[in-house]
């Protein structure tokens, strides 16, 4: 692999390590700040929740400025969303301030994973996107580890002021990644497409496929349809319904398995299956390592065997994990309680943690990507949002393992999704896959 493919695939892929840390760290801190501001169960869900509503918009405006902009300028204005919501989300003396400066962080994350996926995808060879892409997902796994070890580290550590220090560490990791963005350069693809700067791209082409250059270029040129006098059809429209129906669907099982009530709650989880504040904070350091590891084999193993291989593999322990999960809280044995989360945490990592910023980058035309990555985004956040808000809810209205059942239902639906809908993207081409997918 290219050493400076991958050294500018690391560098973006740092905004996913500020989009783990970012949104694991409030983990640390919520029962703190519910305590503080004496919150009910909506104005508590609603001020952990704020960051993922704030990611919904930066989802959904994301690919305006990845297009206008370039990705290269959108990540860096990225990085002083999270750098601006560190520090105000730790200063924050009332719930209302607090939840700005959170949204702020959202709207950073959101955005992020538009940009982020989307550069890689574009000046990757099409033998190791996978694994490359997947960096991304990589580094929002160790941002969720690095968060859970700094929340247990710091722990007492400010007396009841704690939390702040725990949020205010995110302003660090974010001002480097506004210093190494500055040194990566710009998407070829985007140069092409909307700037018309081939001579631009040319540089950067060179390094991603020695000897193909030109015909890279045509390639580029030819998927884009630029005859003259050709109407451009909008974003949503039927001829681009089947990859949006895909994206839609991938996004909204990502979700609806219960990851981000898990990521968000898990101390909690864990005092409700009876463990204790400290302990608890323990085993989400726990799930953080096992999230990693299990993302690294992913990443291994993404562009060997394939997506769909990976979301077989994912949807199934999805389902063998979420039903111990449910069975321990509806008969209140609690002895398997961390291994039945950690099997969950494994079975994301190696399926959609490890697969849908990838998929969703490769599945959408040159012209279209970064308004698809933007819906897929979308989709993803705002379910999310939506689950983490009301997750305490119903927990406290309608049992844990209910909620648990409800999750394990819907990967049941993702296993007949994966096995009758999802295509395989392994070893095309960004334009050969857009032949296959729009041919579909």
């Amino acid at each position: 692999m290219n050493r400076k493919i991958l050294l500018w695939s690391i560098t973006v892929a740092l905004g996913g390590f500020l989009f783990g840390l970012d949104t694991a760290v409030i983990s640390g801190a919520e029962q703190a700040i519910q305590k503080l501001w004496s919150l009910n169960d909506f104005w508590h869900g609603l001020a952990v929740a704020m960051a993922l509503y704030g990611t919904v918009f930066g989802a959904a405006l994301g690919g305006w400025p990845s297009d206008a902009l370039g990705r290269k300028k959108t990540l860096f204005w990225i990085g002083i969303l999270y750098l601006v919501s560190a520090l105000g989300s730790a200063l924050a003396q009332d719930v209302n301030t607090f939840m700005v400066f959170r949204f702020i962080g959202g709207l950073g994350v959101g955005a992020s994973s538009v940009a982020a996926p989307l550069y890689i995808s574009e000046i990757s060879p099409a033998k190791s996107r996978g694994q490359l892409v997947a960096i991304f997902q990589f580094n929002i796994v160790l941002g969720i580890l690095i968060a859970y070890v700094s929340n247990y580290a710091l722990q007492g550590a400010g007396g009841a002021e704690s939390w702040r220090w725990m949020l205010g560490v995110v302003a660090l990791p974010s001002l480097a990644f506004i210093i190494f963005v500055l040194f990566v350069p710009e998407s070829p693809r985007w140069l092409i497409i909307k700037r018309n700067d081939e001579a631009g791209a040319r540089g950067t082409l060179e390094v991603i496929n020695p000897g193909a250059v030109d015909a890279s270029i045509q390639a580029i040129r030819a998927s884009v349809h630029q005859e003259v006098g050709k109407r451009v059809e909008p974003f949503f429209s039927k001829k681009y319904s089947w990859p949006i129906l895909l994206a839609f669907l991938f996004a909204l099982f990502n979700q609806v398995s219960g990851i981000n009530a898990v990521i968000y709650y898990s101390p909690r989880i864990f005092e409700l299956a009876g463990q204790g504040a400290s302990t608890a904070l323990l085993s989400s350091m726990g799930i953080g390592v096992v999230n990693l590891i299990f993302t690294m084999i992913g990443i291994a193993l993404i562009d060997r065997f394939g997506r769909k291989l990976l979301m077989y593999i994912g949807s199934i322990g999805y389902i063998v994990s979420l039903s111990l999960i449910a069975y321990a809280f509806f008969t209140e044995s609690y002895a398997g309680i961390s291994l039945f989360l950690f099997m969950f945490i494994a079975a994301h990592a190696l399926g959609q943690g490890a697969v849908i910023w990838v998929f969703i980058s490769e599945i959408f035309p040159n012209q279209v990507r970064a308004a698809g990555q933007s819906f897929g985004s979308f989709t993803h956040w705002i379910f999310a949002a939506l689950i983490t808000n009301v997750f305490p809810y119903f927990a406290n209205n309608f049992g844990t393992g209910s909620v648990f059942l409800f999750f394990t239902a819907m990967m049941v639906l993702q296993l007949l999704f994966v096995a009758f809908l999802m295509p395989e993207t392994k070893g095309a081409t960004l334009e050969d896959l857009e032949k296959q997918i729009m041919g579909h």
